[in-house]
């Protein structure tokens, strides 16, 4: 991604409510991988950066991101996110968002990836869709501050930055893609109330069609979450997310844009575990 010098949504764009959308030159918009590999920076602008940020203002509130870690044993040793052997959640909301995760890190590390994957999906941007999403990852106290942001924030004149219309669709014969695929997990910080989880994140974003000013790219990230304990789930209290890591870009062969709507339409998600 490309945000100039500061990259975090906590602060930056995000902070400010400001951002800047550069759309790629036409032509050869699925053509040599190498040179969509040197315009990704321009493409993901218009899409991950304008949609983090946006979260990020609206989730701004008073400035006051901290949560309390009244109680804290202190920050745990971090290590490498490694399978479990426990199986996933297997409640949902009426919103189709896992929840029910278990009292302890793992079940922390599992609602941060999960929660990780809605907040950059293409449902946040729909106005029907946008506040069952809030009221089911957003702790209470938050949620009603909250929905009326996004709800400013998210514009008609926002969704036309990334080629929606008002009601978060896509063109007739177009697919708007926002997927999210965490990598791997890391709690910086827990108690048995309170939990920070790291999320590393790769994901495609971006409009099918051919004629699209923004194809669809891949991006690399990472979110921190602030989770807090609640009604006996974890909620998101706040959340930032910065660049990277990113590895090297490989020399995959560049899909059609029918090919990535294909995909898009016949492949679903996961319910995402420690």
């Amino acid at each position: 991604m490309s945000l100039g010098d500061d990259h975090e949504s906590s602060g930056g764009y995000g902070g400010t409510g400001q951002t800047r959308t550069r759309l790629p030159d036409s032509g050869d918009a699925f053509g040599d991988p190498r040179r969509r590999s040197s315009r990704s920076l321009v493409t993901v602008v218009g899409v991950v950066v304008l949609l983090i940020a946006a979260i990020a203002f609206a989730n701004r509130g008073d400035g006051d991101t901290s949560s309390s870690t009244d109680g804290s044993p202190g920050k745990p040793e971090t290590s490498a996110t490694a399978p479990s052997g426990k199986r996933p959640v297997t409640a949902k909301s009426a919103a189709g968002i896992p929840s029910g995760f278990a009292q302890d890190q793992e079940g922390a590390e599992s609602a941060a990836a999960n929660y990780a994957v809605v907040l950059v999906s293409a449902d946040i941007l729909k106005p029907a869709r946008r506040p069952e999403i809030v009221r089911q990852v957003f702790d209470a106290g938050k949620v009603s501050a909250l929905e009326k942001n996004l709800d400013r924030v998210y514009s008609k004149a926002f969704l036309e930055k990334v080629g929606l219309d008002a009601n978060g669709d896509a063109p007739k014969g177009s697919t708007y893609v926002s997927r999210t695929m965490p990598v791997g997990t890391k709690v910086t910080d827990f108690s048995d109330s309170t939990a920070t989880v790291e999320v590393w994140c790769t994901g495609v974003f971006g409009m099918t069609g051919e004629s699209s000013q923004n194809p669809v790219t891949n991006d690399w990230f990472t979110m921190t979450l602030q989770l807090r304990w609640t009604d006996g789930d974890w909620k998101v209290d706040s959340f930032s997310q910065k660049e990277g890591p990113a590895p090297v870009n490989g020399d995959n062969r560049v899909s059609t844009s029918d090919a990535i709507s294909k995909a898009v339409e016949e492949f679903g998600g996961f319910t995402y575990a420690r």
